[in-house]
């Protein structure tokens, strides 16, 4: 996936208001961009270090510009638009790059599912196989050179996690797919510091049959795309 047009860059001061961040350009003055990130984005706010943006043309957009990637200072890349998640891994899938996921005939993207009102990001069907739900979550967490989901209590999370085990409960394929978009981060484990609750339950949706993935995005300034597996540790 190439940004397009190219991102442009400035360094962070700041973000507040959960959706909102304050940047400094090279001439000296300072946006607001808006922050497609809703979680808590612990470790992954350096202010001082440089971000890059995209800048929409939309004139009815408040904040014409989104923040992307944030800089660290160990020169390590963060994608920070969550948003950006489910593009890369139906890119991804649809290019065969994810072979646990490959050969299915149509890929559907946000269908209602479940017993608690929740769409699935992406649904795989083929005649001859299983439908396959997958729920995908944006890994950006670094901790002691692991990566870590979520960032924060998520009651959403733990909801999807009881949906999937009901999907392999009614003989279908249920996925949790972990997006990971840092170039510092090589393996992935539920954060049971940070969420207990969603750890305990990513063990029991393994043990009913739930398959757990995560993929490590290739992440520069100009592009994004989905290239190596990662390690999951349960």
């Amino acid at each position: 996936m190439q940004f397009s047009p190219p991102l442009e860059q400035g360094k962070l001061l700041k973000r507040y208001k959960r959706f909102l961040a304050d940047v400094q350009l090279a001439d000296g003055s300072e946006i607001t961009i808006h922050c497609p990130n809703t979680g808590s984005m612990k470790n992954c706010l350096f202010p001082g270090e440089t971000v890059w943006f995209s800048r929409s043309d939309n004139p009815k957009r408040k904040y014409p510009c989104t923040w992307e990637i944030m800089q660290t200072p160990d020169n390590e890349l963060i994608g920070i638009n969550t948003g950006r998640a489910n593009a890369l891994a139906e890119e991804a899938i649809q290019a065969g790059v994810i072979a646990e996921l490959a050969g299915y005939a149509k890929l559907s993207r946000e269908v209602r599912y479940g017993e608690e009102n929740s769409r699935i990001d992406i649904l795989l069907t083929d005649k001859d196989k299983a439908d396959c739900y997958i729920e995908i979550k944006s890994c950006t967490l670094k901790e002691d050179d692991c990566g870590y989901f979520p960032d924060a209590v998520t009651t959403r999370g733990q909801k999807h996690l009881r949906e999937l085990m009901q999907m392999v409960a009614q003989g279908k394929r249920a996925v949790l797919l972990f997006i990971v978009q840092h170039t510092g981060i090589y393996k992935v484990a539920p954060a049971a510091h940070i969420d207990p609750a969603y750890a305990e339950l990513c063990k029991q949706a393994v043990d009913a049959g739930v398959e757990v993935l995560a993929y490590r995005v290739d992440l520069t300034e100009s592009c994004s795309e989905i290239r190596f597996p990662c390690d999951v540790l349960l």
